[in-house]
């Protein structure tokens, strides 16, 4: 633990139950980052009175939750995503046509890479790629790996600069142009490719970039093991036993850590047990030759169950049951020093059936072609307060966006990035149109009922504002018409079609 007052600084570093924990308090408390593997993976958290950010990562109940809150916590936004960690992705990058700024050859060009901070918007470099000698059309080997968070607008920035020294200061090599894109536009792109020109050089052609993402592997496998005991030994007095099994992952440092526990069959020594499905990571952590030990007991009440035997497998060996059984057999190393060779086993275990099951990540559903379909309703309601008072969520002040225009760009710069042709249907309800007053729960804020669709978030919210200037906030509240037709337009019936999330009247 590191203190300096007024508790500036607190780093902390448990072996058990926390495998980590890392705090940064300054007061009033500004930031805090924790790392806790159980019972969360991953928690951070940005505090800064009156609370305006909390980004938490939560492994259960919710593997994903952003929120942002500015008092009276006029915004809140969630995302849910099916990984149980953020996913990591692996970014190369090609060049094609650079500048030549050697006289007597090519250029010998090199990509540095620079992301921008969320809270100070300050660039910062990330890495580096190999330097390719000669060459105007280099595809470096070298690659990034960066973790991918839906969530948030990442920023990045390509800096290519031609080599003509062993200095590491780039300011002593020819710059030969840059490329700015986000993480979710190299993602969101067919193919996850990415192609941008090169700018930054005046009246210069500088060539483009090609960026590339793949998701790395981590294990996303599920796998269905069902189990049958056959000629397990007797243990009770009156009885057969009543078996089950308990399976076993082993460490890094030779110990073994439990992930399941089958279901107890009473009076058998024949046992079969009901199929149960498992994340491989919990099996072997992703290792498929990492030893996987399996005890067989005989269950008893008083909680002292009697060992029977053991057996030792891989998930690689038990995957080859998928085409057929395998046979284990138990073995009580008590009994086998007692009985030497006399004894034979204590019964045998047969893998009956391995079905294994790929999750998919959301990387996995963008790569395959999901679109991400962005409507926006906004509640023209006179709930909301005068538009002219500084009081009410409509009210547009010239320093800062209202409400509604934070919960705006704080989802649809993220959204459209996914969306091929960024056209965004913009809609509002509980107001009077002119020019005859009527009230209207279903009208599109730029005055084009047949065309409701504004360019990019830019457009939507070009076409809110001219609205409120118009439309005259009334009531009441009533969300079925824009949501029936976000249904219609996508082809779908009712509810079940919408996936909605309410900003304080910003439908999504």
């Amino acid at each position: 633990m590191y203190l300096k007052k007024p508790y500036t600084w607190s780093l902390m570093y448990l072996k058990k139950p926390y495998t980590w924990s890392l705090m940064y308090l300054k007061k009033p408390y500004t930031w805090s980052l924790m790392y806790l593997k159980k019972p969360y993976t991953w928690s951070l958290m940005y505090l800064k009175k009156p609370y305006t950010w909390s980004l938490l990562y939560l492994k259960k109940p919710y593997t994903w939750s952003l929120m942002y809150l500015k008092k009276p916590y006029t915004c809140q936004a969630r995302s849910i995503c099916s990984a149980s960690a953020p996913p990591s992705g692996t970014w190369k990058t090609s060049h094609r046509n650079l500048l030549d700024r050697d006289t007597f050859s090519k250029s010998d060009p090199i990509c540095v890479l620079y992301i921008q901070g969320i809270a100070n918007r300050e660039w910062r470099e990330y890495g580096r790629t190999e330097v390719i000698d000669n060459t105007l059309n280099p595809d470096f080997v070298h690659k990034f790996i960066m973790d991918y968070f839906f969530e948030e607008r990442q920023n990045l920035r390509f800096d290519l600069y031609d080599l003509d020294c062993k200095s590491e200061k780039l300011s002593k090599h020819d710059f030969l142009g840059q490329a700015f894109c986000t993480l979710g536009e190299v993602v969101g792109s067919l193919g996850s490719r990415l192609e941008k020109p090169l700018i930054g050089i005046p009246g210069k052609k500088c060539g483009t970039v090609i960026v590339r993402v793949e998701e790395l592997t981590n294990c996303r496998e599920s796998v269905m093991l069902q189990f049958c005991g056959n000629k397990l030994d007797k243990k009770d007095f009156f009885g057969k036993s009543d078996p089950f099994l308990v399976f076993y992952r082993s460490n890094e440092d030779g110990s073994y850590t439990i992930s399941h526990k089958t279901e107890v069959v009473k009076n058998t020594l024949d046992p079969v047990w009901q199929a149960f499905k498992i994340p491989v990571r919990a099996l072997c952590n992703g290792d498929y030759d990492r030893s996987i030990k399996v005890e067989v007991y005989d269950w008893d009440r008083d909680g002292g169950h009697d060992f029977i035997g053991e057996f030792s497998t891989s998930y690689r060996e038990m995957s080859r049951g998928q085409t057929q059984f395998h046979i284990y057999e138990v073995l009580n190393p008590k009994k086998k020093g007692k009985k030497k060779k006399k004894y034979q086993n204590s019964g045998t275990v047969t893998l009956l059936s391995c079905l294994v099951d790929s999750e998919l990540s959301f990387l996995d559903f963008i790569k395959g072609g999901t679109q991400i379909n962005f409507t926006v309703a906004i509640d023209f309601t006179a709930s909301n307060g005068n538009p002219s008072q500084p009081t009410s969520l409509h009210y547009m002040s010239p320093y800062q966006l209202n409400a509604y225009a934070m919960a705006l760009r704080a989802v649809g710069e993220i959204i459209q990035d996914y969306d091929s042709d960024k056209m965004f249907p913009a809609l509002g309800f509980g107001a009077k149109l002119p020019p005859d007053g009527r009230v209207s729960h279903e009208f599109a804020l730029n005055g084009n009922p047949q065309n409701p669709y504004c360019s990019g978030i830019d457009g939507v919210m070009e076409a809110y504002y001219q609205s409120l200037k118009s439309v005259r906030l009334y009531g009441p509240t009533h969300f079925s018409p824009v949501i029936n037709h976000v249904a219609r337009q996508y082809g779908c019936d009712g509810f079940s079609a919408v996936y909605e999330g309410v900003l304080r009247g910003v439908t999504v």
